[in-house]
């Protein structure tokens, strides 16, 4: 028979993984991702030379997925102190903590590093494209694409 202490430390376990597991699931924002509805659609693709390129955070998903993962494990943990009443409190202020606590996790894991890349486009005008940061290296004074679909722009080679 397994005790109640190797149950909790194998149902946090189990949670922490699924939680990972999910979180790996974000989709790309760089210059070279589509998702998988964006194939075989019309794009339009205008042409201009990098101004400027700086680098910018963009900030990480904030699913329900860290919340919910977080208030079950700090539930559980929190119902293993004291017995009766003290378990039930304890369950419920880890489950509050543990929800805010998996909310931050998952922001701060999915965070990612971006780039902000202004074109002069060949008109004349100027466009700033946030995207992730994925080695691309753009250059002042390069030629790149811009590519626009239904509200999203990217910028590429």
């Amino acid at each position: 028979m397994v005790n109640g202490q190797t149950m909790t430390t194998r149902a946090v376990l189990g949670a922490l993984v699924v939680a990972l597991m999910l979180g790996g699931c974000a989709a790309g924002m760089g210059g070279r991702d589509y998702a998988r509805a964006d194939a075989r659609r019309t794009m339009v693709v205008q042409f201009g030379t990098v101004a400027g390129v700086r680098g910018v955070n963009l900030e990480g998903t904030k699913t329900p997925i860290g919340t919910v993962t977080g208030a079950a494990v700090g539930g559980i943990a929190g119902s293993t102190i004291g017995s009766g009443k003290g378990s039930a409190v304890g369950a419920v202020l880890g489950a509050v903590v543990g929800g805010m606590t998996g909310a931050a996790v998952e922001e701060g894991t999915t965070r990612k590093v971006g780039v902000e890349v202004t074109v002069r486009m060949d008109d004349g005008q100027y466009l700033a494209v946030v995207q992730a940061d994925e080695g691309e290296n753009f250059r002042v004074g390069e030629r790149v694409r811009i590519l626009r679909d239904a509200g999203e722009t990217r910028v590429a080679r």
